[in-house]
């Protein structure tokens, strides 16, 4: 399946598994508690990754939130 990932065009094999967000982000290198994500222009709030199965040509923009002080 192709998918935009950051303006970047991504082909994201799920062999198996369904496609869904949590998935799809396991399998780019993302951990859950530390990206907020936007699929196709709107925040999929991170309790409903397990439920949201994304389609060929879906955009996602991934953003990693960094700790400091």
């Amino acid at each position: 399946m192709k998918i935009k990932v950051n303006g970047e065009e991504r082909r994201v094999e799920m062999g198996n598994k369904r496609a869904l967000l949590s998935n799809t982000l396991h399998l780019l290198g993302y951990k859950q508690n530390t990206v907020v994500v936007e699929v196709n222009d709107l925040i999929v709030n991170s309790k409903k990754w397990d439920n949201l199965t994304l389609k060929e040509g879906d955009r996602l923009e991934i953003v990693s939130i960094v700790g400091g002080g």
